[in-house]
């Protein structure tokens, strides 16, 4: 049976031998037929050597979570070829390099084997070693386009775009493609059950990662100043910052930067250096994982009792300790909540996708400020490195930053008096001031214990009066944060909660789960400190499905501390594998958790 635009397949190779240039010319050739389509890159934490995986999946109906189901694979790794054979779906197609042939214990009679000598293609075309490995990559993407259907003139088109200025490399390229193409419509029955049809589903739509786009808009809300120390998978993000403040962030006259991008020896006198710039009165941002975050955490608490605004950014991965470093999670939830010791709170917010890391990476700034503490944005691996298919990015072109509650040189000089933390409009939030602004707006940057008057203190009153106005201002922010996503089901007899990279997986699944008769209300978190509309919704529902990625259910554990929920009421969906959240694991998990066969 034919399956147009519907199906998944794998792609397995080694790190190190450019297989992403030939995986992400799939992808983007796909996407510019205008088909609906997502990429998983499964890569280890090594520089070369080690398999890696790239994993795409079409879908016509606009699903892009992750799928384990695969009906073709390109084993083209011998470390894996045994693994990558078992995982195809009954039914399925293997894709290998049959220059060298397969042992009989590895073939099975439920699948068809295409082979291909891209090897001795290879050999025989090209002269060099590095240039034969790298052009294999690229004729099996040659290969795969004939075999799925790929339109050869978008194969050209891209080709054209990235190596146009470099004659040698684009005519290489090309002939690897047009080696793998040529190969399998001469020997391989093309395209196959499974193949790609030109459709108009992308374009509205962008492929973009996470990274990239919080990058974007932290240049957008006027961030100038990013500090940072190198770690997986953040680094890419400062990297984006750079390369946009270098285009973007330049003194037109006179050439000089309007920006400053500072690596510091660890994460702490990272996050220092943005809190020092912030105080300055500049948007300062960090971007960091979970074991940074640790290292933060100190500092933190000082930005947070001394009131000085300032942006983190926290790509998930998986812990504990050094973990796994390229896979993702979602295990630095109760973390970034009450980062550093003593009582201490922060805004969160959990964007779903490329696109939300966008808009939040914005909005983080406005809180920050506004709210005068630190805010951390939690992404993830998955998030923040794959391409994403996500709607076009779009910007007010009105938007004017919110600085808060700042006072101007105008304002000191009519004040009679300033006390930095001192609530006069009785929101919790204090006014604050610029250094070098006016000498009455001066003050004292406390650490210590102070009182409103920012005055030291050790008075046990005083210092509970301004903890007290700390835990009210937080409060506020509760309706500040982005409000849930809320789907709701019809007759709906149970609820499911997520948050940020489970929502792909999540809406595919309450489609899923409706065809067999549970109807669900759904709700993703968007940011912490919970609202009114997260507490209404666990009050709602006399089973709710909290769905994450991590071991400790911490979103439950979060709902349970915040807002006092009966316990009995929240069963915990979890996979915490590393791999991205597939529509399957929801299913299993709620049908499982409610007792019905799904």
């Amino acid at each position: 049976m034919n399956r147009v635009n519907d199906f998944a397949f794998k792609i397995a190779t080694a790190n190190g031998t450019g297989s992403a240039s030939a995986n992400s010319l799939i992808m983007q050739a796909i996407f510019r037929m205008g088909i609906p389509v997502t990429g998983k890159n499964l890569f280890p934490s090594n520089i070369q050597g080690l398999p890696t995986w790239y994993e795409i999946r079409v879908n016509r109906s606009g699903y892009t979570a992750r799928t384990p189901d695969f009906d073709l694979i390109a084993a083209l790794n011998p470390a894996t070829f045994a693994a990558d054979v078992a995982e195809v779906r009954s039914g399925g197609w293997l894709l290998y390099d049959s220059t060298w042939p397969i042992a009989d214990h590895l073939k099975r009679d439920d699948i068809e084997l295409l082979g291909i000598p891209l090897a001795q293609l290879c050999n025989e075309a090209f002269g060099g070693v590095k240039e034969r490995i790298l052009m294999k990559n690229i004729a099996y993407a040659g290969a795969l386009a004939a075999l799925l259907g790929i339109d050869t003139e978008v194969l050209v088109a891209l080709t054209k775009e990235k190596y146009g200025r470099k004659p040698a490399l684009l005519d290489s390229n090309q002939k690897a493609v047009d080696l793998g193409y040529n190969y399998a419509k001469e020997h391989l029955t093309c395209p196959l059950p499974i193949r790609l049809e030109a459709m108009d589903s992308t374009r509205d739509s962008i492929l973009i990662d996470g990274n990239t786009a919080a990058a974007l808009g932290c240049l957008y809300a006027g961030a100038t100043v990013g500090a940072w120390y190198p770690i997986t998978p953040a680094t890419s993000l400062m990297e984006a910052f750079t390369g946009f403040c270098e285009k973007y962030r330049k003194d037109p006259e006179t050439g000089k930067n309007r920006f400053a991008i500072l690596q510091a020896e660890d994460e702490l006198a990272a996050v220092g250096m943005v809190i020092g710039a912030s105080w300055a009165g500049a948007r300062a941002f960090t971007p960091t994982s979970g074991p940074g975050i640790s290292l933060m955490s100190e500092f933190l608490g000082l930005a947070y009792y001394a009131e000085v605004p300032c942006v983190v950014f926290d790509v998930q991965r998986t812990g504990p300790s050094t973990g796994m470093p390229t896979r993702t999670q979602q295990g630095d939830l109760l973390l970034c909540a009450y980062a550093s010791h003593g009582d201490t709170k922060h805004i969160c917010l959990y964007p779903s996708d490329p696109r939300e890391a966008f808009e939040m990476a914005a909005r983080a700034f406005d809180l920050a400020e506004r709210f005068q503490t630190p805010v951390l944005v939690l992404s993830d691996l998955d998030i923040g490195m794959n391409d994403w298919m996500v709607p076009k990015l779009t910007w007010d072109d009105l938007y004017e930053p919110d600085r808060g509650k700042v006072l101007d040189e105008e304002a000191l000089e009519q004040a009679k008096a300033f006390h930095r933390y001192l609530d006069v409009d009785g929101d919790g939030i204090p006014y604050r001031t610029l250094p070098g602004v006016h000498p009455r707006g001066a003050y004292f940057t406390r650490g210590s214990g102070h009182n409103k008057f920012g005055a030291y203190t050790e008075n046990s009153a005083e210092y509970q009066e301004v903890m007290e106005r700390l835990a009210r201002k937080l409060d506020h922010a509760a309706e500040a944060v982005p409000a849930p996503f809320i789907r709701r089901g019809r007759d709906a007899s149970v609820g499911i909660v997520s948050i940020g990279g489970c929502h792909a997986a999540c809406m595919e699944a309450l489609d899923r789960l409706a065809e067999q008769g549970v109807q669900a209300d759904y709700l993703r978190v968007r940011g912490f400190p919970f609202g009114a509309e997260v507490k209404a919704f666990l009050e709602e529902h006399e089973t709710i499905y909290v769905v994450e990625q991590n071991r400790d259910a911490q979103l439950r554990s979060l709902l349970l501390i915040e807002t006092g929920t009966d316990p009995a009421k929240l069963k915990s969906v979890l996979q915490y594998a590393g791999y991205p959240l597939s529509a399957r694991d929801v299913v299993a998990g709620v049908g499982s958790a409610a007792g019905v066969l799904v």
